[in-house]
């Protein structure tokens, strides 16, 4: 299938909705830092089939309440605790109904259909403040698009109340695998950041590694040993078409990643048994050699403003962080502690970088301020390792792998608290994950 289906961009639309409400002079709001939080008690009754719209609107509702509990900052009331029956979408809320359940917000909708059209309209209402948060909105497209949709619903109703950009209107890359585990088999995958709507964008004919959306989702690089020797190639998301870049006999290119700009591509090169970073710029090809050390030096990762880069390097004698300027020069080592530090990734609001650090036997995916300081551990087990980013910076997701034979990789999502760490169903094994950005 092509990517530019699997995204469906053309088939969405936002759309205001009816009159604004009047906003709240202190809004119901979760606030997101590192210490316990309780979940929200909420509520969000099947929306209304307002008709035309079959399962769509049942299916919706749980999609949004999957979203939004699954983020652990939120608990949903189930219907069997609901005083308050929502039977129309226009109906006045009964404010004192949701109070007595503890609800402390409640989420309703409706959902119409008309050909090859469904349009999505919902509220989200502060209960015990007994008023509308925010306006009420609706969204259009195509039955085939219906779970969008509802991961729109959910990203607002998730922006309205933490005050944050919401994340699950994303796109996850990353690499299936099968086959025993000493002779694997990897291909390219793509999915709902939950897991959804899997679709194959390689065969397994040769390894991949690595996958990268660019900063608008319309390209993937990757690296492909298609050639016996790791090289990094881009992929189309309109076509699916592939071409390598930077292919030079007698060297090997791997660890890509976008700038935030998408025309160039940062990387590792290795020549005559030196690996270095360089630049390459996509339309031109021109290639720019940004380290120069006798030192292993990759996973380089650019800063949200493009100014700096941040990768790992043995220059010190052990595995640790670095970061430069974007046009080179003389790096400065920001890890600190115990162990070895990999595959550093700069968070998409730029305050932290999140990290594989490997101490006393475990893997652990951590994250630490741009400086090196505050350091904090976020899991630990036998092999943790690859984090990305979530498109609003609150949350990771990682590959995580068992010991011996019957440890299969599988990824595994965490927050930067270090709470709520779930497993990511997929078909089978998987690793390498690369979150896209919010889907246009």
């Amino acid at each position: 299938m092509r990517l530019i289906q699997i995204f469906a961009r053309a088939a969405l639309t936002a759309l205001t909705l009816m009159t604004p409400a009047t906003l709240l002079a202190e809004p119901l709001r979760i606030v997101i830092d590192s210490g316990v939080i309780e979940p929200m008690p909420y509520a969000v009754p099947n929306f209304i089939d307002e008709g035309g719209a079959g399962e769509y609107a049942a299916n919706i509702s749980r999609v949004i309440a999957s979203d939004l509990t699954g983020t652990g900052l939120f608990r949903e009331i189930g219907p069997e605790a609901f005083i308050s029956q929502v039977t129309s979408f226009g109906a006045p809320v009964a404010y004192s109904d949701w109070q007595a359940i503890n609800a402390q917000a409640l989420v309703t909708g409706a959902v119409s259909g008309s050909g090859d059209q469904i349009v999505v309209k919902f509220r989200v209402y502060d209960v015990f403040s007994g008023a509308e948060l925010g306006e009420g909105m609706q969204f259009a497209g195509t039955p085939g698009s219906w779970r969008r949709m509802a991961h729109k619903v959910a990203d607002a109703v998730y922006s309205r109340i933490t005050g944050e950009g919401g994340y699950f209107d994303s796109r996850v890359v990353y690499v299936a695998e099968s086959g025993p585990k000493n002779a694997r088999l990897k291909q390219l995958a793509v999915m709902d950041y939950d897991g959804a709507n899997i679709q194959y964008l390689t065969d397994n004919s040769a390894l991949v590694l690595a996958p990268r959306f660019s900063p608008t989702g319309d390209r993937i690089l990757f690296t492909s040993y298609a050639t016996g020797f790791p090289q990094i190639y881009l992929m189309s998301a309109a076509d699916l078409s592939i071409r390598a870049l930077d292919q030079q006999d007698g060297t090997m290119t791997f660890a890509p990643r976008f700038s935030p700009d998408g025309n160039r591509v940062v990387f590792s090169l290795e020549r005559g048994g030196n690996t270095d970073i360089y630049t390459l710029d996509i339309g031109s090809g021109a290639l720019s050699q940004l380290t120069d050390s006798p030192a292993i030096e990759t996973g380089p990762s650019y800063s949200p403003d493009g100014s700096q880069i941040v990768f790992e390097s043995d220059r010190s004698g052990t595995q640790q962080i670095y970061i430069m300027s974007a046009g080179g020069g003389e790096p400065v080592r920001v890890s600190n502690g115990n162990g070895r530090y990999g595959t550093p990734v700069w968070s998409p609001r730029g305050d932290m970088i999140a990290f594989t650090k490997q101490n006393e036997g475990r893997f652990h995916i951590g994250v630490m301020l741009v400086d090196g300081l505050e350091e904090r551990l976020l899991t630990s087990s036998f092999l943790d390792e690859g984090p990305s980013w979530a498109p609003n910076g609150r949350v990771i997701m990682f590959t995580r792998q068992g010991a011996g034979e019957g440890g299969e990789a599988a990824l595994f999502s965490v927050d930067i608290s270090g709470r709520n760490l779930r497993q990511i169903t997929t078909d089978g094994p998987s690793s390498d994950p690369a979150w896209s950005p919010l889907l246009p």
